[in-house]
């Protein structure tokens, strides 16, 4: 069975002391949802505070980016083994924002999924199409290239120790979410590609929705077969917000 998986992606918000009170309130309301797993992503600059707060609580801590550089002359540039060594156990690759605004090519994303692999790190490997590709009948196909330059250079056993988000662009901080039945048919359409080269670790692999999930939409999501969990954005600023999200994976994963 796979454990549900709920990750908060804060992408560039926060302080030191909001960030404090917020990791405070999620440890305190976390405690008692035991069969569900959690995850951080702070801006970079933040990874140590919140991997010191985090130290005594079963929450994990991701990055929500990674060079595909080891070491050498790229300016501004963060490594994978620099992620792992101030406490990171994950880090997205290609979310949406990193596609759209900076240009991030599927060629490059592979190379820093074996990148985060290969410095220990679990890369959340995150796929979707934009509003003009789903009224094209491009889904597929867009989410099957994205998963495709990967799966050539790292192989379909590196999803052993992957995790896959799929998150409709469309959907992405628009307050529109694809229902329920929409978000399965794309999930279910991931674990079957994969399927045709491995039925293990296809059966193995997280699959989690990323796209506008909230409170009062979360159960219903979580209770699709083939979605493992989410990738939250906005609600995961708010300790409520993402704990009541957090509590449906915990009960998602009670109810099999």
């Amino acid at each position: 069975m796979r454990q549900p998986m709920v990750a908060g992606n804060w992408k560039l918000n926060g302080s030191q002391s909001s960030i404090k009170s917020l990791i405070d309130d999620i440890c305190s309301g976390a405690s008692e949802l035991s069969e569900v797993a959690i995850m951080v992503c702070p801006p970079y600059v933040y990874l140590p505070l919140v991997a010191d707060l985090l130290q005594d609580s079963s929450i994990t801590l991701g990055a929500q980016n990674v060079s595909e550089h080891s070491s050498g002359a790229f300016t501004g540039e963060v490594a994978a083994g620099m992620l792992k060594d101030v406490g990171c156990a994950y880090t997205l690759i290609g979310h949406s924002e990193r596609r759209a605004i900076y240009g991030e090519q599927d060629a490059v994303l592979a190379h820093k999924f074996v990148a985060a692999q290969k410095a220990g790190l679990t890369p959340v490997l995150c796929v979707g199409e934009t509003l003009a590709e789903r009224e094209a009948g491009q889904t597929e196909s867009v989410v099957q290239t994205q998963l495709d330059a990967v799966l050539k250079i790292a192989g379909v056993q590196s999803f052993n120790q992957a995790i896959i988000a799929y998150e409709p662009v469309w959907a992405i901080g628009t307050g529109q979410t694809a229902t329920p039945e929409q978000a399965q048919a794309v999930h279910q359409f991931i674990r079957e590609h994969i399927t045709q080269l491995d039925t293990a670790v296809a059966q193995k692999v997280r699959i989690l929705y990323g796209g506008s999930v909230k409170a009062d939409n979360a159960a219903e999501l979580f209770a699709m077969p083939d979605i493992d969990g989410g990738l939250i954005g906005g609600a995961s600023l708010k300790a409520q917000d993402f704990l009541a999200i957090c509590r449906a994976g915990h009960e998602s994963a009670r109810a099999t």
